[in-house]
């Protein structure tokens, strides 16, 4: 797996219009909650796909608050994973907040 060109991550980021790029190697968003035991339940859930796809981020629980960063350490930078594991994280964070 090869990380992607500056170019490459600059044309991928517009479609996840909350990350942002942080030391030009990683994506970063944060992700606010109602209610503690929803950030929890969110965390458990891209927790989930994320050993199931074996990239695995670094996230920060901080009450309501969830802070996840991307990179793939193999690639030393981003590579077209962390983007479709963040679209990811995007539709299931949509889900679970569709109702408020």
């Amino acid at each position: 797996m090869s990380s992607l060109t500056t170019e490459q991550i600059q044309q991928a980021l517009p479609t996840l219009q909350k990350w942002s790029l942080k030391d030009d190697k990683r994506i970063e968003r944060k992700y606010v909650f109602k209610e503690f035991l929803q950030a929890i339940s969110f965390v458990n859930e891209i927790a989930q796909l994320s050993e199931e796809m074996n990239h695995h981020p670094f996230i920060t629980i901080q009450y309501k608050i969830v802070l996840v960063s991307l990179t793939s350490w193999s690639a030393k930078g981003l590579t077209q994973t962390d983007f479709e594991m963040a679209a990811e994280f995007e539709k299931i964070f949509s889900r679970m907040t569709s109702h408020f």
